[in-house]
């Protein structure tokens, strides 16, 4: 069958072919525009270092550590496998001993626990030591941590005697000397060893075997009685010196007393003489029978009978009455 094209059908085809051309090429370009944006994304995701807050970035180059990246934000490296990047956390962690059998200065056992508050270092190459001694594992460090400290309690407590860690007086314990100088036995070789820093250290519990309990028990209660018998001491002391305080004070207020008394008999004396001097110039002899009165007063008790003569003094003052008296 004979297949016969028209004039303008060949016209509208070949139309057709041109337009379609140029728009073939327009997303073939925006294919390779798209994939090319995709690649330099992906490009720029394998060189991007993100570092967020508590911890840092070591970056290696096939496998070793070249570049420690601490602060926190976006850095840049080349991309695997040429560069990678390690994270490393430096946040707080602790850990615990658990009860260690110690020996103390004074040959007593103790069980001691301590804790350990620590992080990596920060500096960049304490977080290498930190990454290539414990191989960037926190338990592993805190293994290593543990094992530093219980050996150093040993040593430490081999310094002290019991009753500086157990003691009734809160001023005869030294547990803060000792927390001190067990940190100190720590600080630097952890440090140096393994990148770790101690931020703080001390006792957490502490418990005493059946024999040193015994003893301790037996010493707590000597020491009480010695405060006991001291204090006791004190007070008989207090005592005595208050009653010798008293008693000097009652005896300075009875002489001042008696002294006063004293001046006022020896006034009233000299007024009496005084009187009784007015009274001899006024009346002699009036004057000498109340003094002879005075004398049997002081003879004569209130029931007393005599039987004396009268003409004898001081009675003969009873007959001879002056003048003045008779009747």
């Amino acid at each position: 069958m004979l297949h016969i094209h028209s004039h303008d059908e060949h016209d509208h085809d070949h139309h057709h072919h041109g337009v379609a051309e140029p728009a073939g090429r327009l997303r073939t370009a925006i294919r390779a525009a798209l994939a090319l944006l995709v690649l330099g994304g992906a490009a720029l995701a394998a060189c991007a270092v993100i570092v967020t807050q508590g911890e840092a970035v070591v970056v290696t180059q096939f496998g070793d550590p070249i570049r420690v990246i601490a602060e926190p934000g976006l850095a840049w490296k080349l991309p695997a496998p040429i560069q990678s990047a390690v994270p490393v956390d430096l946040r707080l962690r602790s850990t615990s001993t658990g009860l260690q059998d110690v020996g103390t200065r004074d040959g007593l056992r103790i069980l001691l626990q301590a804790y350990a508050v620590w992080q990596p270092d920060h500096s960049p190459d304490a977080v290498r030591q930190y990454l290539r001694t414990v191989r960037n594992d926190p338990d592993e460090a805190a293994r290593q941590l543990r094992s530093l400290v219980g050996s150093a309690l040993q040593v430490t407590a081999a310094s002290f005697d019991l009753a500086d860690l157990v003691n009734t007086d809160a001023g005869h314990l030294r547990q803060a000397e000792f927390e001190a100088r067990l940190r100190a036995q720590i600080e630097n070789s952890i440090a140096a060893t393994y990148g770790i820093r101690v931020r703080e250290i001390g006792l957490e519990r502490l418990s005493l075997p059946e024999v040193t309990l015994a003893a301790t028990v037996g010493r707590m209660q000597s020491e009480r009685e010695v405060i006991a018998a001291q204090r006791t001491a004190e007070g008989l002391r207090a005592a005595a010196e208050i009653r010798s305080n008293a008693s000097r004070d009652g005896r300075i207020e009875i002489a001042a007393a008696r002294s006063e008394a004293a001046a006022i008999e020896a006034e009233a004396s000299r007024t009496a003489s005084a009187i009784q001097a007015e009274a001899y110039k006024g009346d002699p002899q009036l004057y000498t029978f109340l003094r002879s009165l005075d004398s049997l007063a002081q003879v004569i008790g209130p029931n007393a009978r005599l039987v004396l003569r009268t003409d004898a003094p001081p009675f003969s003052a009873l007959a001879h009455l002056p003048a003045a008296t008779k009747p």
